[in-house]
């Protein structure tokens, strides 16, 4: 007998994020496979009512763990919570969202659990002998596959690698108040306000096209020809880890295992080769334009249209078609 597949749910200001929902989709699968129950765990106060969603999108059960003092996320609270959670109910699995905040929890819990977490991955896995499989990319373009011997085994994902279930308002579900015990000192460190940025142009995430640039612009003079691209197109704009070590773009703009997942409905890659650990930000894109000097980069393995050349004479035919397409749209 198997213990339950647990998705923490990740809420934030009383709304749960796409990730959460996205991991209930794998969660059903490894449930399944072992024969075990997918449950949802929610912490945070005036949250209980979003325990029927969840229940929607696949969990069989939501533990809820709701306390005024826990309305503002504390890290050392909420990973004491799950890990205390936990540990009274062994689940077999947690599935976390790699956001700033699943994966500071996670971290916590797994040392509190004394158990191991393996961050990022693009697949997981029930293998023969009934082990989770956790899929990570590796170098030059492979992939590793690792296996904890402890459990629960816990594992992260980032926002867009999981297709989101799709919601079944007739399922029915168990929802599980969890009394929670804080002590009058605990957190030492508190959290007294949180304040968000608004994001500058379009939402990577939210974008029907995306344009990211690589290290190959740097021939190009840089960024620029990107940035007049994406303002004919409407697009967002993203980059690789070089883009950014360039401050071409800021860090949250990076696509890819370390940055952002998108799934547009047209890429456009410049100047990157395609190492796998940027492809797996946008794989799930439903067309792909590369464009790169190397006819051999690995990038065009995956483009549905790919033009080989250097940038400096490309970019600029690329910009005036697309301008002279939205003129005649």
């Amino acid at each position: 007998m198997f213990g339950e597949v647990w998705v923490y749910a990740e809420q934030r200001q009383g709304k749960l994020l796409d990730v959460s929902l996205e991991l209930l989709g794998k969660g059903i699968e490894l449930a399944q496979s072992l024969g075990s129950d997918l449950a949802s765990v929610l912490i945070g106060d005036g949250i209980e009512n979003l325990a029927p969603e969840l229940i929607c999108y696949g969990a069989d059960k939501v533990y809820v763990l709701e306390d005024s003092r826990a309305q503002l996320y504390e890290p050392n609270l909420y990973a004491r919570l799950l890990s205390d959670l936990a540990r009274s109910n062994e689940p077999e699995i947690i599935l976390l969202g790699a956001t700033a905040l699943g994966g500071e929890i996670s971290a916590a819990a797994g040392a509190r659990l004394n158990t191991g977490v393996t961050a990022h991955c693009i697949d997981l896995y029930i293998s023969k002998e009934l082990r989770l499989i956790h899929v990570v990319p590796w170098l030059e373009n492979k992939v590793m596959e690792i296996i904890c011997r402890r459990n629960p085994q816990i594992a992260t994902a980032k926002p867009g690698v999981f297709l989101m279930p799709t919601r079944d308002e007739k399922r029915e579900g168990k929802v599980l108040r969890i009394p929670v015990e804080i002590d009058a000192e605990e957190p030492k460190v508190r959290t007294v306000e949180v304040n968000e940025e608004k994001p500058l142009g379009v939402l990577l995430e939210e974008a029907d096209i995306v344009i990211s640039g690589g290290w190959g612009l740097h021939s190009a003079g840089g960024f620029e020809p990107v940035k007049t691209l994406a303002g004919i197109l409407g697009a967002a704009v993203g980059g690789t880890r070089p883009a950014v070590d360039k401050e071409w773009i800021p860090q949250d703009s990076m696509i890819g295992q370390s940055g952002k997942t998108v799934s547009p409905e047209l890429f456009i890659s410049i100047g990157a080769s395609g190492a796998m650990h940027y492809t797996t930000g946008f794989s799930r894109s439903k067309v792909i334009l590369a464009v790169d000097r190397n006819p051999e980069a690995p990038i065009f393995d995956m483009a549905d249209v790919g033009i080989v050349g250097d940038l400096e004479d490309i970019l600029p035919y690329l910009i005036e078609e697309f301008r002279q397409a939205r003129k005649a749209a």
